[in-house]
């Protein structure tokens, strides 16, 4: 890193003379895109900057301005506190509700990076953007809605703002997203991971319901999703079970849940194991009323649910993997035997040889 170029690029940005402010602005953007360090040492170039976005009327200025406090604010919480402290939320929000689908997008993402930190989400959300944000996942540009779905994740997380959320009714809007992208995406992560926290209230739930292939969209990241997101998705399609067994049960077996829960009880982490096998007592024709001394196997629980399933693909399916669910269940059973008795056979013979002792004096 130059201090002499940093120098000078100051100077432009800090010039009375716009064009050589438009190209310190342009500098920044591209000094900034990759060095933590070069962010740190630009952070006098913030005001001015702002001072561009609010000031100019020009397309062009504005771009140059907010793509370089947009680099200016990633992995730099320092800086993300100067913009907004320097007054950029006002014209960045302003940018955000413009016709200009290119500023539109700028704008998305540099909320998306104020977003990233504890201290402004709180400032965001009292700025009114989360309404923003969802009118940007109704009608905005595809590169806009997905940095809007995971601005509001982001927002979500911070105390009070789920709440806002709700007020917007974004379920529509979120399921049409989910619906329309890959469904091992970060986007789906994001979708998926908003719709969990917001099916522990019911409006969204019956939201979600009312929504034509809601569910659908959901139990298909339960089965070729992420990691994380797979988890989110049963996450989601727990809490509505458990908060209304009898409303939910059929909604959910009626898209072909089993096979994802399987293959999640074989496959998943420690926590979506438990989830998974959860879902799957839940969704049984009746409910388990037996004591915890006597529990359903899994086993029967799964052949309990694929009686009811339709379609002869999705009952091959769900027993094929059933059939895997038991090949590791017994392995894990020969495992176990296998480690006790190379951990008792010691014992064994220490005893074996000292009966030998004693009888033979």
């Amino acid at each position: 890193m130059s201090c002499a170029i940093v120098e000078k690029t100051l100077y432009l940005i800090q010039s009375d003379d716009p064009i050589l402010k438009l190209q310190g602005a342009r500098d920044i953007r591209r000094l900034t895109k990759s060095s933590l360090r070069y962010r740190r040492h630009f952070s006098d170039a913030v005001k001015p900057l702002v001072d561009m976005l609010r000031n100019s009327l020009s397309v062009e200025y504005k771009e140059a301005a907010l793509l370089a406090l947009l680099n200016l604010s990633v992995k730099d919480e320092g800086n993300k506190k100067s913009i907004i402290d320097a007054g950029a939320l006002e014209p960045i929000i302003g940018i955000l509700q413009s016709e200009n689908a290119s500023l539109q997008e700028h704008a998305a993402a540099s909320l998306l990076t104020l977003s990233a930190s504890s201290v402004t989400k709180p400032i965001l959300s009292s700025f009114g953007v989360i309404p923003l944000l969802v009118d940007i996942l109704r009608c905005g540009s595809p590169q806009a809605k997905v940095d809007s779905i995971i601005t509001l994740y982001n927002l979500s997380t911070s105390q009070g703002n789920l709440t806002l959320i709700l007020q917007t009714e974004p379920i529509p809007s979120i399921v049409t997203l989910l619906k329309s992208c890959k469904k091992s995406s970060k986007t789906a992560e994001k979708c998926t991971a908003l719709l969990e926290s917001l099916m522990s209230y019911d409006e969204c739930r019956k939201a979600l319901t009312s929504e034509e292939g809601g569910i659908l969209a959901i139990v298909e990241v339960l089965e070729i999703g992420s990691l994380q997101s797979r988890e989110h998705a049963l996450g989601a399609l727990l809490t509505m079970c458990q908060s209304d067994r009898c409303k939910y049960r059929e909604l959910i077996l009626r898209e072909g849940v089993v096979p994802g829960l399987l293959e999640l009880t074989v496959k998943g982490t420690t926590k979506s194991k438990e989830k998974s096998q959860t879902l799957l007592r839940l969704l049984r024709d009746t409910p388990n009323e037996r004591s915890q001394l006597q529990p359903d196997t899994l086993e029967n629980i799964v052949l309990n649910l694929i009686s009811q399933i339709d379609g002869k693909e999705q009952t091959g399916k769900a027993r094929g993997l059933l059939a895997e669910v038991i090949q590791v269940s017994m392995d894990q059973s020969l495992r176990r035997l296998h480690q006790r008795a190379t951990v008792c056979t010691p014992v064994d013979l220490s005893v074996s040889g000292a009966g030998s002792t004693i009888s033979s004096t």
